[in-house]
Formats: C-alpha cells, structure tokens, sequence
C-alpha cells in the first residue's frame, strides 16, 4: 500500500518538474543567456541584470552563511538551547 505522503511528495515534484522549463513560445522570446530556463519576458535592459546578479549573490551568500550555522554554529555553553533541541549531553 502505497502511503498518502509518498503521493503528495510524487505529485509536488511531477508539477515542478512540469513548471521548471520554458514552452517553446517563451524560449524564442528569452534572451540567450535564460534561454529555457525561464516563462514570460526576459530583462528589458541592463538594470535589469544588474538587479539578477545582485540578488543571485545575496541568496547565495544566505545559503552558504545558513548552511555554515547550521552545522557548526559556534555556541559552546552548556545551557544553550541547541543542546535541548539536539539532545545533546
């Protein structure tokens, strides 16, 4: 028997699967650079890719900060509340 979350996880990854790649339509209007990758109108000028590329750093400065914090978070007290949520001793 197949569990229900199996089937709303297969579904949830088939409609992004779906949804991740542009139709043909909006590839040939897509910038060669975002060619596929994206629905609808492509940056209209330079500003534009200026603000892609900033916000393309600050996430992946998020990432990479939170994913540094999360597996050596630097607290060493014995009463912070990782250790409780961690259950570490």
């Amino acid at each position: 028997m197949i569990g229900k979350r199996k089937i709303t996880l297969t579904a949830v990854a088939m409609f992004f699967g779906a949804v991740t790649f542009a139709c043909p339509v909006c590839d040939r209007a897509e910038p060669k650079i975002f060619r596929g990758l994206v629905h609808g109108g492509g940056p209209n000028s330079n500003s534009d890719y200026i603000i892609i590329a900033i916000m393309t750093i600050l996430v992946l400065l998020t990432l990479f900060y939170s994913v540094k914090f999360l597996v050596k978070p630097g607290e060493r007290s014995t009463n912070h509340i990782k250790r409780t949520i961690l259950f570490i001793d």
